[in-house]
């Protein structure tokens, strides 16, 4: 072990030595690029592209173009970036993550890969985790860009198609994760060309990448469509769940956050709904909707992971403490938590199209992150996204003083220290910025502040929109900020006057969170660039996570310890140790889970590249498309009889052949028994396909002169395509939850799902040529077709 720390150490420093010597050669161009004129600094840009398209690598032009965009950034924006920024800058054009201490000019670093990116021509995004930084930042460095030649386009949900396209055709576009997503997946909806917006995915530079690549990596974005009603289902199953007791009734698992019916609630259910058997196959429905409604009301807490606002239960990202916009839980759960909650039910939606976060960013040909955080995580970056962390050296030395951890016994006695401390740091006049895992927690320190008539500002899911505004302040003489452990991510607290020798910004937590990630943000905000500042977390063994993970254990180490009592309090790196240890576990099943996620949604991505690449195939297509749909109609002519001219020539069934051909082929007037029979099932394939020939082009005459049957093609395929690959999608999502049951049958559910995914998809190949043959074959022209 000791070997591997010392060889992980001296790799980081190999990396650290040539990134250096790189971002010295970048340094040597400083004094002849500051003697340039404007003018002739902006030449450098149409120099550089022409030199790119004659042959030289992004490589080569390094050096220069990174100089160059530092003189600018100089000229435009005041601010030139320090040698540190340098070599981050490399990291992320190399297609790595930069770990960059907070403070340390993130921003700014990214503005020098992504200028030299851009001179390709190909786009460059980059992506933030919301709209108010991505607006904020195009505004901010699109200053810099548009004076060094290149266009700054900002994507967001309000824009119509015109203005995404815009935004997409630009050099360098900036939007949020999700916003990408929901655009790729409705690019392959589209029937025309000219409705997709964005360019291919060529480069992408992810702020807080560990937010978006980690943290969401097991949320699908889905885009959903025609309504199921089951509303007054899941008011039943609340009712019903309402009525049960805890132990008795039902058994909560805490470390799976699960929660499931003991034989006596089993008995009150069949009592309730009147069932012979719970589990009878015509009950899945029913069961379906019972397990969300023990879900929504005995493990997703009010205020924690979600808050109701005008009478609609938006998520709560357990990760940031913000509000997540349009986002809702999928496979019921949300319905369930609004009958908990007595808000109007939305119906559900069957998914049209979905893709998670994983499979998204890992279609880029190249995709590079910047954060604060990584390195905890470096082992699922290099595996999944096939990116290497690299921590970045501070510009100051980090001079922030990291107390060890105080454990208390009970939470109020935690709260009433945290209290008394923050008190302390009042009267002495020192900022403080409190950060709490949940929004409750919050609330709960705010009215006990008021209580204390300690003035204060209140930063959680449910103001989030003032958030710049508050994190703008927080570092001012005698500043007392609570937030969730957002805390600001993405913009700096920045010190007020006479802080500084008031000991900087103290960070208080409250409570550890599940990723040691998050705890290192919430640290990070104190300290920036040399700034001092004290950080200390405040603990119970009330904590969801100590009594998840790690209260047995510290409770036997204070037993062994000798301290008991209400008012005992303990204060030792063994208690910071111990945490980090389960912080480490929770890690471990969130990797796991996530690799499990993607493991399955592998299945789904090989499906939907197979159907977005001939989709987007007949789209593109600028003449006739007869290479497509004469295959289809051949192999389901093939399929239909061989199925039917098994065995012994008496046991052909003949007449279904004659039914196929009428209802999918041609008109009753062109095909009798007679012409199947006494023919072998090749010449009966080959009598059928001519006849399917014929009537291609009796139709080809009709449309050809007006230029319309690429057109008719077009939405004959796509028409029959979309319809089957969403109820596919659907499909492959309920067999997906079904799946781990087959797992007590000593089963692979990953390969059954496999192997159950390759069968159906094949069907559904054999479905769409099918109804394709019949919608084209079948189809009656009356009337040009119009867009």
């Amino acid at each position: 072990m000791a070997n591997l720390l010392k060889k992980w150490v001296e790799s980081d420093k190999r990396d650290l030595k040539r990134l250096s010597k790189l971002a010295d050669k970048v340094g040597s161009y400083e004094a002849e690029y500051a003697a340039l004129s404007d003018e002739e600094l902006q030449a450098k840009t149409p120099e550089f592209k022409e030199r790119y398209q004659k042959g030289e690598t992004l490589d080569d032009l390094l050096p220069e173009a990174f100089a160059v965009c530092r003189e600018g950034a100089k000229r435009v924006l005041g601010l030139f970036p320090f040698h540190v920024q340098i070599m981050g800058g490399i990291v992320l054009h190399q297609g790595d993550i930069a770990e960059m201490k907070t403070g340390e000019g993130k921003t700014l670093t990214a503005t020098m890969p992504v200028y030299l990116n851009a001179l390709a021509g190909l786009g460059v995004h980059v992506v933030t985790v919301n709209e108010y930084l991505s607006e904020r930042d195009s505004t901010d460095m699109g200053q810099l860009y548009n004076w060094l030649g290149l266009t700054v386009g900002f994507n967001s949900a309000e824009k119509t198609p015109d203005e995404k396209r815009e935004a997409y055709d630009c050099d360098i576009t900036y939007s949020t994760n999700s916003e990408i997503g929901f655009d790729y997946l409705r690019d392959n909806m589209v029937v025309y060309k000219e409705d997709r917006v964005q360019r291919t995915l060529n480069f992408a530079i992810i702020d807080e990448v560990d937010s978006i690549l980690i943290d969401e990596a097991r949320t699908p974005l889905i885009i959903g469509g025609e309504a199921q009603a089951s509303g007054q289902l899941y008011k039943r199953a609340d009712r019903f769940a309402k009525t049960l007791h805890a132990d008795t009734d039902f058994k909560v698992d805490l470390e799976t956050k699960t929660v499931s019916l003991t034989d006596r609630g089993i008995e009150k259910a069949e009592k309730y709904f009147n069932l012979d058997n719970l589990f009878d196959t015509d009950n899945t429905a029913l069961t379906h909707h019972l397990d969300q409604a023990l879900r929504a009301n005995f493990i997703m807490a009010l205020d924690k992971d979600y808050v109701v606002h005008d009478d609609e239960v938006l998520i709560v990202d357990s990760f940031t403490g913000r509000v997540m916009e349009g986002r809702r839980y999928s496979d019921g759960l949300h319905q369930a938590i609004e009958a908990k909650e007595n808000v109007p039910i939305q119906e559900e939606t069957k998914t049209m199209a979905n893709i998670t976060y994983q499979n998204l960013f890992r279609m880029y040909k190249k995709l590079a992150g910047m954060t604060g955080t990584a390195k905890t995580e470096a082992e699922e970056f290099r595996e999944i996204y096939n990116m290497e962390v690299i921590s970045v050296p501070t510009n100051k030395p980090v001079v922030r003083v990291d107390e060890a951890d105080v454990l208390y016994p009970t939470l109020q006695t935690k709260f009433e220290a945290v209290v008394t401390k923050i008190k302390e740091l009042h009267e002495k006049g020192q900022p403080m910025l409190v950060g709490t895992v949940a929004v409750e927690t919050s609330e709960y320190l705010s009215n006990r502040l008021d209580e204390e008539d300690i003035p204060h500002v209140v930063l959680n899911a449910k103001n989030n929109a003032k958030e710049a505004e508050i994190v703008a302040n927080a570092g001012q003489r005698g500043a007392v900020t609570i937030a969730t452990n957002m805390a600001g991510r993405g913009t700096d607290i920045k010190l007020g006057p006479g802080v500084v020798e008031l000991g900087g910004l103290a960070v208080i937590g409250t409570e550890r969170s599940e990723s040691r990630r998050i705890d290192d943000q919430l640290r990070g905000r104190s300290g920036r660039q040399g700034d001092p500042g004290m950080t200390q977390f405040y603990l119970s063994l009330e904590d969801d996570l100590m009594r998840r993970f790690g209260s047995e254990r510290v409770k036997t180490f204070l037993e062994h310890m000798n301290v008991e009592g209400e008012d005992a309090v303990i204060q030792s790196r063994m208690i910071t140790r111990q945490v980090e240890s389960a912080q480490k576990r929770v890690e471990g099943n969130n990797y796991d889970s996530r690799k499990n996620v993607l493991q399955y949604d592998d299945v789904m991505r090989q499906q939907r590249d197979v159907i977005y690449t001939e989709r987007n195939q007949v789209i593109d297509a600028d003449n006739s498309l007869d290479w497509v749909l004469e295959p289809m109609v051949e192999r389901t002519i093939n399929r239909i009889v061989d199925l039917h001219t098994q065995g012994d020539k008496d046991d052909w069934d003949l007449q279904t052949i004659l039914d196929f051909a009428i209802s999918a082929l041609v008109s009753p007037d062109k095909i009798t028994l007679a012409d199947l029979q006494n023919k072998q099932p090749k010449e009966i394939k080959e009598y059928l396909m001519g006849l399917a020939h014929a009537n291609y082009e009796d139709k080809n005459k009709q449309l050809y002169e007006d230029g319309q049957m690429l057109e008719f093609e077009k939405v004959v395929i796509l028409r029959v395509v979309d319809s089957h690959w969403t109820d596919h999608i659907d499909t492959m999502d309920q067999l997906r939850q079904s799946i781990g049951l087959r797992g007590y049958g000593q089963l692979n559910p990953l390969v059954e799902y496999q192997e159950d995914g390759f069968r159906m998809f094949e069907e559904m190949i054999s479905d769409i040529e099918y109804d394709a043959t019949r919608l084209f074959m079948k189809s009656e022209i009356r009337q040009n077709i119009t867009r």
